[in-house]
């Protein structure tokens, strides 16, 4: 009884209550593929988390209503939690829309690895050999990257998909091998330099193999998992979070704070599925 008295009396925090668990169930049964049916071009699942999400941030808006200056501060901050609950990038989405998505990067990850391409000038001697040899394939898996991304783009059947799930498990292998390559260099500067580079290209690479995920089954996650020998753990102590962020936020044009709880999520969810 004192339940339900608690949510005559405080209505906005009741209904608060309810916006976060739409918005949460939302957010689960996307990334379990369930879609309630298509709405648009996303689904009905993502529609509904999404009105959600935006009630909820009106509400932690709203001046009115609470009673107290700490109630509604705690409001707000249950408002912002589930509003950083959605990722552009895993939002269960059509194939159509992920493959723009997935094209849209494509600018960024060549000139990231261009930046590779010329930082072995910038190291000491010793170490730009070192260097090249983790990443002379960037270009080559790029490349391919992009021609699938817009193969995909033009043609998002099962086939097309099948040969990206696979290109860019080798491209994120390749990444994740230079970036325990580059932690073994001795000196300082170089090491920072070199894994700063490095990063640039993981985090497009992570950013789109969140995107190939939110739109492979379950069978072929596995499938990718297993082909997965170098994981996520093993080289996440080598990359700079904040650095990470900003590239995610730049891309997206969102609050760099709100690209880190993405990011973090994204990285939490593909360790769960074995990556």
């Amino acid at each position: 009884m004192n339940s339900i008295s608690n949510m005559w009396k405080h209505p906005r925090t009741s209904a608060a209550g309810l916006l976060i668990a739409i918005a949460t169930v939302g957010g689960i049964l996307s990334q379990q593929g369930i879609t309630l049916g298509a709405a648009g071009t996303g689904t009905v699942v993502t529609l509904v988390s999404a009105l959600a999400s935006a009630l909820l941030g009106l509400l932690a808006r709203d001046p009115g209503g609470a009673s107290s200056t700490g109630s509604t501060a705690k409001l707000g901050a249950w408002a912002l939690i589930a509003l950083l609950l959605p990722l552009p990038f895993i939002t269960g989405c059509s194939g159509v829309t992920v493959a723009q998505d997935i094209v849209n990067w494509t600018p960024a990850l060549q000139s990231a690895v261009t930046t590779v391409d010329s930082a072995a000038s910038l190291l000491a001697p010793a170490d730009a050999p070192i260097f090249m040899a983790a990443t002379v394939g960037f270009d080559a898996a790029s490349n391919l990257l992009v021609a699938q991304a817009w193969a995909y783009l033009a043609n998002p059947t099962a086939g097309v998909l099948a040969e990206l799930q696979a290109q860019i498990v080798t491209f994120q292998q390749q990444v994740n091998a230079a970036l325990l390559k580059a932690a073994k260099v001795t000196n300082s500067a170089s090491q920072q330099h070199a894994l700063a580079c490095i990063q640039s290209v993981a985090t497009i690479v992570t950013a789109i193999f969140a995107l190939v995920q939110s739109v492979s089954s379950k069978i072929a996650m596995a499938r990718m998992a297993t082909d997965s020998t170098i994981k996520l753990a093993e080289v996440t102590p080598y990359m700079d979070e904040a650095e990470a962020a900003s590239v995610v936020a730049a891309h997206y044009g969102e609050p760099v704070c709100l690209a880190r709880v993405q990011l973090a999520r994204t990285l939490h969810a593909e360790a769960q599925a074995g990556f």
